[in-house]
């Protein structure tokens, strides 16, 4: 199947290294977060750029299905809030995803009824579908 766009990203080092693009436009220090542990820094984490990726994918789905729809609306808004919980099922640890959905200018009904149609078009919501737990709350 030929891909529409694909990109790389190298990691070196772990949770306590680097991600980057091959050809340099992308670099970002990573770091263990505090509370597993790490130092308190301004480096990123697996977790925080997940939540950055499925935030914005989610709200550029949610936006061109109310574009599609020609529903207008003032501005939209998603807030990923990834967490790290124990598995049980491997003693080791599992994501979990919560996405809070805000469209200004719409009836709370027509946002829950674009938040779903948002979660069923979006490349991440497809990938996690049956895979995380994922939670959505619309404001």
């Amino acid at each position: 199947m030929k891909s529409l766009y694909e990109t790389t990203i190298v990691n070196t080092g772990g949770r306590d290294g680097s991600v980057f693009s091959p050809d340099n436009i992308f670099y970002l220090d990573v770091a263990k977060p505090a509370a597993l542990g790490g130092e308190v820094t301004t480096a990123t984490n697996p977790e925080q750029l997940f939540a950055a990726g499925y935030s914005a994918c989610f709200n550029s789905a949610l936006e061109l299905q109310l574009e599609k729809d020609k529903v207008e609306f003032e501005s939209s808004e998603v807030i990923a809030t990834v967490a790290l919980y124990p598995d049980k099922e491997d003693r080791g640890v599992k994501l979990g995803v919560k996405l809070e959905v805000t469209i200004e200018g719409v009836d709370h009904s027509v946002a829950e009824e674009y938040a779903l149609k948002a979660h069923t078009y979006c490349p991440y919501s497809k990938a996690m579908r049956g895979n995380i737990e994922v939670e959505i709350s619309v404001n």
